[in-house]
């Protein structure tokens, strides 16, 4: 008998390595919190589309809103749970499947930021694995409906990042490993932390500024002011993350000290991740958003204070301004209780120095 998956929060990422799973023959259950969406994966199953040279395909699905989990009470208990809900219900979601875990099963935190120390408070250290999924551009465009605004990473990049919170490579480590690898290109990492904060840093980058500025990827990129301001938030996050000790990754194809030193200013490394960046826009859909200029579309509660906002809280402890990143997570603070609209001109219109 194979294992028992749930995926509480059945939204792009849930719902982009679910529909794979199921696809490849899975014991997948989807529970979330969107009636619409539920029902619709109901009747119609989850449809799954990518910008660029991937078929699509749909999958006859199971589906549970979250006053429907209840029923998990008279099944065999739930083997793997991966939590991708936003950071904010992160808590919440891990106590609701906790009830329903085998006596081994264990919870994967597959979400942006870092929330394995959350999921550990609710299931324990030992119950708790981390997957990071890098460069993925999925969204939610309607009820039903999982879009990628790219194709698949495959051997050019690696997508899936899957590892314990210790460090070791593990039995359990490699069979998540397997699984999300039904999406995209996957490996187990020894370096969970310093992935999750490369990753983090990736997401300081781009998600807040698109909430802020309403603009797409591609329109970010092409705007040399916003670029700029979008390289100096990575490159303050970088020199936490470095004065944290964690062993940072590759970043958006880029080494962590070419966007830190780009981010202060040298000319040849400004140089350099202009050029990668141009190379990877090339790869991705113009009109892709990230997460979190989605979420400002929806009418949703962002992100921001998980990603910039961890940044400065971090910097602040060990005594590194932040500059940027405060005044972003302010902005779009301000965005999401539409104090302002979202304009470029509050990034272009800066002067932090």
């Amino acid at each position: 008998m194979g294992r028992k998956i749930a995926i509480v929060g059945a939204g792009a990422v849930g719902g982009y390595v679910g529909a794979h799973m199921v696809q490849a023959g899975e014991d997948v259950t989807f529970i979330d919190p969107w009636p619409d969406h539920i029902e619709h994966m109901r009747k119609h199953g989850l449809r799954v589309t990518h910008a660029r040279d991937v078929a699509e395909f749909s999958v006859s699905v199971r589906a549970l809103h979250i006053t429907d989990a209840q029923q998990l009470a008279k099944e065999r208990p739930v083997d793997i749970a991966f939590v991708c809900m936003k950071s904010y219900d992160t808590a919440w979601a891990t106590m609701l499947i906790q009830q329903y875990l085998a006596p081994d099963g264990y919870v994967v935190s597959l979400q942006n930021c870092m929330n394995e120390e959350t999921i550990a408070g609710i299931v324990g250290w030992g119950r708790t694995l981390g997957c990071i999924a890098s460069s993925i551009t999925v969204n939610l465009p309607e009820p039903g409906h999982i879009h990628r605004g790219a194709g698949k990473g495959g051997a050019a990049h690696t997508v899936f990042r899957t590892g314990e919170v210790h460090g070791r490579v593990t039995a359990r480590a490699e069979e998540i490993c397997r699984l999300v690898g039904y999406s995209d290109s996957a490996k187990v990492t020894g370096n969970l932390w310093g992935e999750r904060w490369s990753k983090l840093v990736a997401n300081v980058m781009g998600n807040g500024l698109s909430a802020c500025t309403g603009l797409s990827g591609g329109d970010k990129l092409q705007s040399e002011p916003i670029r700029r301001f979008s390289t100096r938030l990575g490159s303050e996050a970088i020199r936490v993350g470095q004065a944290l000790g964690y062993q940072l990754e590759e970043i958006l194809h880029l080494s962590p000290e070419t966007i830190a030193r780009a981010g202060e200013g040298d000319e040849t490394a400004m140089r350099v991740c202009d050029e990668q960046r141009f190379r990877d826009g090339k790869r991705t859909s113009s009109e892709q958003r990230p997460s979190m200029g989605q979420d400002v579309q929806k009418g949703r509660r962002t992100e921001i204070e998980f990603l910039n906002g961890l940044v400065v809280r971090e910097g602040e402890k060990i005594g590194l301004s932040c500059a940027a990143n405060a005044v972003l997570t302010d902005l779009v603070k301000r965005v999401e209780r539409n104090e302002l609209s979202p304009d470029p001109r509050h990034i272009t219109g800066l002067r932090l120095n």
